[in-house]
C-alpha cells in the first residue's frame, strides 16, 4: 500500500497551525496542572530543582542526601526564578523546563555563589562533561542553556556581565540517523495488523498508534496527549498540541483511519474505567497512555522485523518525513506536518536516498 494512502497526503492544502491556544480552550497535555495520576507524579519527578527536590516545597535533609557539588542556595533560587520566567513569560513547556533544569545543573554544579560564575567555570564544566564521554549534541545544548541563563541574569542585574556571551558551543555532528525503508515499515504495520486480528484491546491500540505515528509524523508525546474528540473522521485529520503550545492539524489516510476506528469502537471501551480521561490512547489501567509505554510498543514492533534498525517513535516520525519527500512532497508541507518552526529543523529529519537523487538528476539535468 502506497505512502499517500497511509498519510492522506495529496499535495495542498497544507496542515493548519496556530500558536498559543488559550488554556481555557485546551490545556497543554504536558503541563503539570493538566496531568493526573501517574502522569502528574512523572511531571513532579521530572521538574525537580537543582537540589533534587520539588520546587516550592521544603526539602527534608534527613530523607535525601544532597550532592556534594550542588550549587549554593543563591544559585538554585536564581535558576528557579529563571525557569519561572521561561514558563510564565515565554510559554515554555514542562519538558523544556526539565531540559533546562538538567542542563543548568550540569553547568552550575559546584558554584559557591552567582558572583563566581564566569567563563572559566562554564568552560571547565563543558570540559569535564566532554572528558566523561558526553556527546557533542548534549554539550551544545548545555552551552546554549547556559548562555540563555547568563543573558537573562545579566539583564536583571544578577550578574555584573554576561560570561555566556563568549561561550562557544561544540559543533554537533550532523550524522544522518538510520531510517526505516518503506518495505520495513509495511512489514511492521502488517505484523501489527496480524496481531490485532483477534481484536485484543492492547493489540488494537498498538496497531492504531503505529499507523497514526507513521501516517502523520506526530511526536509520541503529541499522540499520547491527544483526546478522542481531536480526531475528525470525516476529514481524516487529527488536532495535536505541540512544542510551544502550537496547535496544528495533521492528516492521515485510510489504513490509519480504519485502525483508529477499530480501536475506539472495540478496544478502547475494554480498557476504559469510570475515571478514565478522554485520552485517545489508554493504558492497561485506564489512564492516558504514557509516552514511555508508547516507545516500548514501537521498539518491540520494529525489533521483530529482521534487518530493521533499532528505532523508536521518533524513528517513525523521521521515516514518515523521508518517505513523503521521496514521494514528491514539498519540504514546506513536511515542515508544517511535523510542526517545525523553521525549515532548517525539518532538514535535519530528512534523508534523501541515493536512488531518489539519481531519479531527480536524470529528470532534471540536461546532460544526465
Amino acid at each position: 500500500m502506497g505512502l499517500s494512502s497511509r498519510t492522506g497526503w495529496a499535495g495542498p492544502p497544507m496542515p493548519t497551525s496556530t500558536r498559543h491556544r488559550t488554556t481555557s480552550a485546551r490545556q497543554h497535555p504536558f503541563a503539570p496542572a493538566a496531568l493526573g495520576g501517574h502522569r502528574a507524579a512523572d511531571a513532579r519527578r521530572g521538574t525537580l530543582d537543582l537540589r533534587g527536590r520539588t520546587p516550592h516545597r521544603p526539602a527534608m535533609a534527613s530523607r535525601q542526601q544532597q550532592p556534594s557539588d550542588a550549587p549554593a542556595d543563591e544559585v538554585v533560587e536564581a535558576v528557579e526564578r529563571f525557569l519561572r520566567h521561561l514558563e510564565l513569560e515565554r510559554g515554555r513547556s514542562a519538558n523544556t523546563l526539565r531540559a533546562y533544569r538538567s542542563d543548568l545543573h550540569g553547568m552550575l554544579a559546584g558554584l559557591g555563589s552567582l558572583a563566581d560564575l564566569d567563563l572559566a567555570h562554564l568552560r571547565g564544566r563543558l570540559g569535564e562533561a566532554h572528558a566523561a564521554g558526553i556527546g557533542r549534541a548534549t554539550l551544545a545544548r548545555r552551552a546554549a542553556a547556559a548562555r540563555t541563563f547568563t543573558a537573562w541574569a545579566a539583564r536583571l542585574g544578577l550578574l555584573a556581565s554576561d560570561p555566556g556571551a563568549r561561550l562557544s558551543s561544540p559543533r554537533a555532528q550532523n550524522a544522518l540517523p538510520e531510517v526505516l525503508r518503506e518495505d520495513q515499515v509495511a512489514a511492521v504495520l502488517e505484523a501489527a495488523g496480524s496481531g490485532a486480528a483477534e481484536e485484543h484491546p492492547e493489540a488494537l491500540r498498538d496497531l492504531a498508534l503505529l499507523e497514526l505515528l507513521y501516517a502523520t509524523g506526530v511526536r509520541v508525546g503529541e499522540a499520547c496527549g491527544a483526546d478522542v474528540d481531536d480526531v475528525d473522521d470525516g476529514r481524516r485529520t487529527l488536532r495535536v498540541l505541540g512544542k510551544g503550545d502550537r496547535e496544528r492539524t495533521v492528516v492521515f489516510g485510510g489504513p490509519a483511519a480504519a485502525a483508529l476506528r477499530r480501536w475506539r469502537e472495540r478496544g478502547r471501551p475494554a480498557l476504559a474505567r469510570p475515571g478514565s480521561p478522554p485520552a485517545l490512547f489508554l493504558g492497561v489501567k485506564g489512564g492516558r497512555l504514557d509516552p514511555r509505554v508508547a516507545r516500548t510498543i514501537v521498539h518491540r514492533a520494529v525489533s521483530a522485523i529482521p534487518g530493521a534498525p533499532d528505532i523508536g517513535p521518533h524513528g517513525f516520525r523521521h521515516a514518515a518525513a523521508t518517505h513523503l519527500l521521496d514521494g514528491g512532497a514539498d519540504l514546506r508541507y513536511v515542515q508544517e506536518l511535523l510542526g517545525h518552526a523553521t525549515l532548517s529543523t525539518t532538514q535535519l529529519y530528512t534523508h534523501v536516498t541515493v536512488d531518489r537523487l539519481k531519479v531527480v538528476h536524470d529528470q532534471a539535468h540536461p546532460r544526465a
